[in-house]
């Protein structure tokens, strides 16, 4: 079965930055574990099947990792929202039905092979339990305890359909020396229930942005991340819950991938009703960058 696929470069505008995502069209016949030969063959973070709506969206999607299926991804859906409007013309809404459930898309074209698109988070953040001690986790991510924390915050779970433990360090320099331990890492985030590790600053390398981070899934087949707009997701439930925001429109940038040089800039909108988080959205550039045929 030869099946026609494309390859992105997402929360960028850049080929060759951001962060890559293949996705094959038209993948109804396809069983899960081909899905799942076919994201670890195409090595990138995500790839994507697309498969017929069940629901009235546009389409049914399935998101994988190397390692494993994921219920809801950020960069997936930015851009295989766009790559539907580009190559099947889907327009400028588009409903994505994932694990989660549909995910609302807007999507603008700039040509024929790039443009931005954004989605309102499926579901608002919740907390996902007490992190791990500050020991534990600089440990993990070969620290010292004292690189962790900034303007009184602390390291917290959040989930909004992937769960990241946050973790709040001083500085770039702190940023840049995070690597995994192999032997610390369940003790800091499989403890609990298992989390992602979301480091990150207010220390920005461009003062237009708001935040420096990166993001580490070893046990999703993912060492480090580019981009991550789930951890984006889920990092309002932070902004809302920390940062002491009024009623309102907010708008972050966060910065990503720049240690791995894939350098990315993930859109985060949050909006405040009554003093509470009422909805959030992630959103970005993306490029196509290949397209072509695969054999399943």
């Amino acid at each position: 079965m030869k099946l026609k696929f494309a390859t992105l470069d997402v929360f960028t505008s850049t080929r060759f930055a951001g962060n890559p995502l293949g996705v094959v069209f038209d993948a109804d016949g396809v069983d899960s574990a081909t899905m799942q030969a076919i994201a670890r063959e195409i090595g990138h973070p995500e790839t994507v099947f697309v498969l017929k709506p069940e629901a009235g969206g546009t389409a049914r999607v399935r998101i994988f990792t190397p390692g494993t299926e994921l219920p809801f991804a950020g960069h997936p859906t930015v851009g295989t929202a766009l790559v539907l409007a580009l190559k099947r013309g889907a327009g400028n809404a588009v409903v994505l039905e994932e694990k989660i459930g549909p995910v609302q898309c807007r999507v603008t074209p700039e040509g024929d092979d790039r443009g931005r698109a954004s989605f309102v988070i499926p579901a608002l953040p919740k907390q996902a339990g007490t992190p791990a001690s500050r020991d534990a986790i600089a440990a993990a991510l070969g620290l010292s305890v004292g690189d962790i924390g900034f303007d009184g915050q602390e390291p917290s779970k959040w989930s909004a359909g992937n769960a990241f433990t946050f973790v709040p360090l001083r500085g770039i320099d702190a940023v840049r020396r995070c690597r995994i331990e192999d032997a610390q890492w369940a003790a800091a985030f499989e403890a609990g229930g298992s989390t992602n590790a979301f480091v990150f600053c207010r220390e920005t390398l461009d003062q237009a942005h708001s935040f420096h981070a990166r993001m580490f899934a070893p046990k999703f087949g993912v060492r480090e991340d580019p981009a991550t707009g789930s951890a984006a997701a889920a990092f309002a439930g932070f902004c809302a819950g920390t940062l002491k925001l009024g009623d309102g429109a907010h708008r972050f940038v966060i910065e990503q991938g720049f240690e791995m040089g894939r350098p990315s800039l993930i859109e985060l909108g949050v909006t405040m009703r009554g003093g509470s988080l009422a909805s959030a959205t992630v959103g970005g550039g993306a490029i196509v960058v290949t397209e072509g045929q695969i054999e399943a």
